[in-house]
């Protein structure tokens, strides 16, 4: 299913330059490369403030360089390499004649900011567009062949399409759009009032051990539930429904590895997602999944009227409704090579990283 649309935009203003330390330290590896930017961010809603930006860069930075970013949880590590040999987290996308290939493309990822804990004031989702133009500054790039953007990573990436169009050829926004659907909200609202409430019992752990499981239950859907998990029993004296051991898992593992600042700072930051799709004029694809849960279709219909360049809707249907880009390989795989092949047909090169 697809829909084209084309009409003009005026150009926004461009915005202020972020203040770079001299210069960027990288870490150089045969295949991957590394780097943090100290820099000043004014930040829409807190002011000025002094942060650091991560990236990572995978593939020759001669080739057109491609932007990918997930969800608040994902980071500047999409996939193990010699360098780096730890599994990303979208391994499953990225390499040797995968979707996103290092051979075709750099790939440029970056840590969200405040995922680290450390900033702990309100961030909107442009604040993130302007670190990347950030990074893209340190880099010496002048414009990114494309963004690819999985839900929060696709609000940040409409941000970017808005804030800085002349520093991007084409987008992919996959299951995320222009606003914060109001009944999402809710769902995060209650999972930070499980992270403050096992703050109050001195055990913020716990607290976000269960605002994570909430959260999962929001993106995955009751059939993939109904498909895995049996009728509940009794077990020591109490009702166990089967999904309690996986959910257990899942909170635990993610309250092991993310700090509760990060976790809440960045779950307000998607309900404060904001932009105009009429300020953007760049090509872009739309994907979003039919079972979403978060992001419903109606909203993913409602931004692809709006935008005002050339502009595609994929439908997909998938049991894991709003995880879908990180479970549903090859149709992901699919759109990727959609989105990368028309890049590469009007592509004649893209600035990389100045030696």
């Amino acid at each position: 299913m697809g829909l084209a649309i084309t009409a003009g935009r005026q150009a926004l203003p461009a915005l202020p330059p972020c203040p770079l330390d001299a210069a960027a330290r990288i870490a150089h590896a045969a295949d991957a490369r590394r780097g943090t930017q100290a820099c000043v961010l004014a930040l829409r809603h807190a002011g000025p403030r002094r942060v650091e930006l991560r990236h990572e860069l995978l593939g020759d930075a001669a080739l057109p360089m491609v932007l990918v970013a997930g969800g608040i949880s994902a980071d500047r590590h999409l996939a193990a390499s010699a360098a780096f040999p730890q599994p990303g987290w979208w391994d499953a996308q990225v390499g040797a004649g995968r979707a996103l290939d290092p051979s075709r493309h750099c790939l440029l990822a970056i840590d969200w900011l405040g995922a680290d804990g450390t900033l702990d004031a309100p961030l909107d989702p442009a604040d993130q567009a302007d670190a990347i133009a950030a990074v893209l500054d340190a880099l010496q790039v002048d414009a990114l062949a494309a963004f690819v953007g999985c839900s929060y990573g696709a609000m940040v990436g409409l941000q970017f399409a808005a804030r800085h169009p002349a520093r991007l050829q084409r987008l992919l926004a996959i299951s995320g759009t222009d606003r914060a659907h109001p009944y999402a909200s809710a769902w995060r609202a209650l999972q930070r009032r499980a992270l403050a409430l096992g703050a109050l019992q001195c055990d913020e752990r716990d607290g976000l051990a269960l605002a994570r499981q909430l959260a999962l239950l929001s993106y995955r859907t009751p059939e993939e539930f109904a498909a895995r998990f049996g009728a509940a029993q009794v077990a020591g004296g109490r009702v166990r429904v089967a999904a309690e051991d996986y959910l257990d898992h899942c909170g635990d593992k993610y309250a092991a590895r993310t700090p509760a600042t990060a976790f809440a700072r960045l779950s307000e930051s998607i309900d404060l997602q904001s932009v105009d799709p009429g300020a953007i004029r760049i090509p872009v694809t739309v994907a979003a999944v039919a079972e979403d849960r978060l992001v419903p279709i109606g909203d993913a219909y409602r931004l692809v009227e709006r935008l005002r360049g050339e502009t595609r809707l994929r439908v997909l249907r998938s049991r894991y409704g709003h995880d879908a880009f990180l479970k549903e390989t090859d149709a992901i795989a699919a759109l990727l090579r959609e989105v990368l092949a028309d890049g590469d047909a009007g592509n004649h090169g893209c600035p990389g990283v100045a030696p």
